[in-house]
């Protein structure tokens, strides 16, 4: 049975007597997109972290393709295929588009001449940035900015990219064209670990929702059924269930 291309078992996190994340278990396969959801301080971000590497788990382990990873940081990770956006886009103002994305070509995965140059140029086309390469990242608008950090990612050439609300504070319609980018990568055979909290933009990607809440998983599985779980309406939702 082929192993999930990213996992985690019994993961926990705990700053001092926080307790931010408890035994959460998680698994995506190989081209499947996964959309999680939580109310504000359910632990999503921090589960982002240990995923990618830039928070080490106070317990548990992580498997990529089986191989555990759980002692590796964020640049191994970024080598072996796993990259990342933010929730606020954290472009080097002082380059142009095509310098962030060759750095992280040259950085993120490890390419140098012109197989970065290559690979950069490929993640703006693929981005729909191409033709603001040579402008600087600073007089970029907020919607190119997530495009850009979504290029970044793609530069290091990821088989897994987590997403981390890059819908946030986005237009209906600037949303839309993001959306439309986001399910051409998943087409392309991306796997994609989505955080956002616009749900119905979620929804016309992910294959499977995962709901946490207080550090946990608390359901997960078709979107429908997710969305329809008591548990995740009194968590997610707020409020009494009738």
């Amino acid at each position: 049975m082929t192993p999930p291309v990213l996992a985690c078992s019994g993961i926990d996190k705990h700053f001092g007597a926080l307790k931010v994340l408890n035994a959460v278990d998680f698994a995506v396969a190989s081209g499947e997109a996964v959309g999680i959801v939580g109310p504000n301080g359910a632990g999503k971000t921090t589960l982002f972290g240990v995923l990618a590497g830039a928070i080490p788990p106070s317990g548990g382990s992580v498997r990529y393709g089986g191989v555990d990873l759980t002692g590796t940081g964020a640049a191994a990770r970024c080598r072996s295929g796993i990259a990342r956006t933010h929730q606020v886009p954290r472009p080097f103002l002082g380059m142009s588009v095509f310098e962030n994305t060759m750095t992280a070509a040259q950085f993120g995965a490890g390419l140098s001449g012109r197989a970065a140059a290559d690979c950069a140029a490929e993640a703006l086309e693929r981005t729909a940035l191409l033709h603001h390469a040579n402008r600087p990242a600073a007089a970029l608008g907020l919607l190119d900015r997530k495009r850009l950090e979504l290029a970044r990612a793609l530069a290091t050439c990821p088989r897994v990219i987590l997403l981390d609300e890059i819908g946030g504070g986005l237009t209906e319609a600037e949303l839309g064209l993001l959306i439309a980018l986001i399910g051409k990568l998943k087409g392309d055979g991306l796997t994609i670990v989505w955080i956002e909290h616009i749900l119905h933009a979620l929804l016309k990607v992910i294959d499977r929702l995962v709901c946490m809440s207080a550090g946990t998983v608390i359901a997960e599985g078709h979107p429908d059924a997710v969305m329809a779980d008591p548990e995740v309406r009194r968590a997610y939702l707020g409020g009494a269930v009738a």
